[in-house]
């Protein structure tokens, strides 16, 4: 049997099931492994590289769709017979990486879904906190600070969450970390290896490659309109469920408060179940009231919320926050309370003084005036649009998503007669995290990282290329 155990990267950029399919093909095609070679069982390989068997599983569907391997009834997989010459296979390569930017080649208009503007950051504010802190004989933080962070930031988080977001909880259960990443690695100290998670199918793609990179077997669950369905969720053998409720990636969907109550109740029916919260841009808002938390609706300590200052402020302010009910809390200060903070106190005091002396308020009521007007603006260019596309996700975040009529047209099309203008836009089958039955041609048009005279010229652009 072939030995596959020490290629595995864990901190490579990408994806475990990604790096077990590229292996594999380059190993059959360099011929170091031959026709008629057996390959382990996926739950032999799962149990080697210390992933999910599920990983393993999309891996081969993909040799095997590609005639690389071929399954032979109760006996295994073998390696095909294969021209020497035989071509790469870029298109699932790009399938599965995560929607980014192409760095080999820049587009005069990039749609790209997470870019912000910073043109309206208070840079000086910044700085003159930055300065004072500097000059007045602030010793104490260049000391090793809580392990949770400083307790001052902790306590503005806490009264901003519940101000902003209808979150309640104390400054003790806050833990400050250095991005979402991190905070999700913290989690699995505390819950464990090997945990059955469930997501939404599409979802935050980064999310579902530490949870592989945990050895965590991910369920997907079905959608509807109203973002994860409980009914689905159910049927699962997990014990947390990862959602976004306030604005799902990439869908756009807004979780409405009745399918927020039926998760509740499928995490209250097992003391060790649990739902992470991932609320990134709750900030952006559009039409009616900020939608509440979550967790601000959870009785009985079922929710782990985690939150990002990096959209709402600015990408390299790095500084996400967790707040963990009261179970975990006890256990974090039993099992991970040594854990040093990723955060530097300087920064943390900076972000603090910037949240406390009201700027931070000021600047989100910018951005959101800035946000909103790019919004109006898409949504006024896109009407020519709704002959072809169905125009959702409007209501929130810094993107829109635009369902193609036309069962004909595919994603790549779309893509193919943008790039041709000059224009970048994403496809919603990048987001996917497992292979799903054809679906419709869906675009990601995000415009916040886009100046209004870009945001027209580009919708014109495409109004040209999609023939509207």
């Amino acid at each position: 049997m072939y030995d596959m155990a020490a290629f595995l990267q864990t901190d490579s950029d990408k994806c475990l099931y990604e790096q077990i399919y590229e292996h594999i093909r380059e190993e059959i095609k360099g011929g170091k492994l031959r026709y008629g070679e057996r390959l382990p069982s996926t739950r032999t390989l799962a149990d080697s590289l210390q992933v999910s068997r599920n990983t393993v599983d999309f891996a081969y569907e993909q040799l095997l769709s590609e005639g690389y391997i071929e399954a032979r009834e109760r006996r295994g997989y073998f390696v095909c017979k294969l021209d020497r010459h035989l071509p790469e296979s870029p298109a699932f390569v790009e399938s599965i990486r995560d929607v980014q930017r192409e760095e080999e080649k820049k587009y005069a208009y990039d749609f790209y879904p997470n870019g912000l503007d910073m043109s309206v950051f208070p840079f000086g504010v910044w700085k003159r906190i930055n300065k004072n802190i500097l000059t007045d004989s602030n010793t104490e933080l260049f000391s090793l600070g809580d392990p949770q962070g400083d307790y001052d930031l902790r306590e503005t988080i806490v009264r901003y969450l519940h101000a902003s977001r209808g979150v309640n909880c104390t400054p003790d259960q806050v833990v400050v970390g250095a991005g979402n990443d991190y905070l999700l690695l913290l989690l699995e100290k505390l819950l464990g290896r090997h945990i059955r998670v469930a997501m939404e199918n599409p979802s935050y793609k980064r999310a579902y490659r530490i949870f592989n990179s945990f050895a965590y077997h991910v369920e997907t669950v079905k959608m509807d309109q109203n973002g994860m369905r409980a009914d689905d969720l159910k049927t699962k053998d997990v014990s947390l469920a990862y959602v976004m409720p306030s604005h799902q990636y990439p869908t756009g969907i807004t979780m409405p408060i009745g399918r927020r109550m039926e998760l509740l109740k499928w995490a209250e029916g097992d003391d060790n179940r649990y739902l992470i919260e991932d609320d990134y841009d709750s900030e952006f808002r559009y039409k009616g009231k900020p939608i509440p938390s979550l967790q601000g609706v959870d009785k009985h300590g079922k929710v782990i919320y985690i939150g990002t200052f990096s959209k709402a402020i600015a990408p390299a302010i790095r500084i996400s926050f967790m707040v963990l009910p009261p179970a975990l809390l006890e256990k974090y200060k039993k099992d991970c309370g040594f854990y040093a903070s990723t955060v530097s106190r300087i920064d943390q005091r900076i972000l603090n003084e910037f949240i406390k002396d009201g700027y931070f308020e000021r600047y989100l009521n910018k951005t959101r005036k800035l946000y909103r007007e790019k919004h109006d603006l898409m949504l006024q260019k896109l009407k020519p649009f709704q002959k072809k596309f169905q125009i959702s996700g409007e209501e929130s975040g810094l993107h829109m998503v635009l369902t193609c009529k036309d069962k004909k047209i595919t994603e790549e099309e779309l893509v193919q007669r943008a790039a041709e203008a000059d224009v970048k836009v994403y496809p919603m089958s990048a987001a996917y995290l497992t292979c799903v039955e054809k679906k419709d041609a869906v675009i990601l048009l995000g415009y916040g990282g886009l100046t209004l005279p870009e945001i027209e010229e580009g919708i014109s652009r495409l109004e040209n290329a999609w023939g509207m």
